[in-house]
């Protein structure tokens, strides 16, 4: 089976009022999204992707990345995930482990275990202290069920359907960084 890591950050970061975009703001020495795609480089799955769209990320994203961009990231997270299953499907990969670029304390081993829990399991999420968080494993059987519009990815799924889900206990945390406060905070 082939497994790649998706991150997802093409949004706007409406909420961030600092300067300059959400996801290239300096955060412990890098652009926070950075972190992210460290992260889900280092779990060695068998392709990165990264989904890009209100801003460029190429200069932030190593070479060995995939970038791939949703030129229409404002009509929600939902669009970013459908780019994703299409871009996936395209070079054959039968699941994909998706996080979000503005959560930086999720590591590798978090990616890697979702990647290599029990694949029966169509749907595996990260569970943090007992808290389902992404990223999460969506084998390629759900792919159809996905919403298509709205600013929820995989949540609406994996509330209509818990049948589809296990949660897999990670090391991390599962803070994401949505505000100038987020930021000091993890900072």
């Amino acid at each position: 089976m082939t497994i790649a890591a998706v991150v997802l950050a093409a949004g706007e970061g409406l909420r961030f009022a600092g300067p300059g975009h959400k996801l290239l703001t300096d955060v412990g020495g890098k652009p926070l999204v950075a972190w992210a795609v460290e992260h889900a480089l280092e779990a060695g799955l068998d392709e990165t992707i990264v989904i890009e769209g209100a801003v460029d990320l190429a200069p932030v994203v190593p070479d060995e990345v995939t970038l791939v961009r949703n030129d229409d990231w404002q009509l929600g997270q939902a669009v970013s995930l459908q780019v994703a299953v299409q871009y996936a499907s395209m070079m054959g990969h039968e699941a994909i482990v998706v996080g979000l670029g503005d959560m930086p304390s999720v590591p590798a081993s978090t990616w890697r275990a979702l990647a290599d829990h029990d694949h029966t399991a169509l749907i595996a999420t990260a569970s943090f202290d007992g808290h389902r968080s992404p990223p999460v494993r969506l084998d390629g059987a759900v792919w159809p069920m996905l919403p298509m519009t709205g600013d929820e990815g995989a949540r609406t799924l994996i509330r209509s359907r818990p049948d589809l889900v296990v949660d897999v206990a990670c090391e991390g945390q599962s803070l994401d960084i949505d505000t100038v406060e987020d930021k000091d905070q993890w900072s």
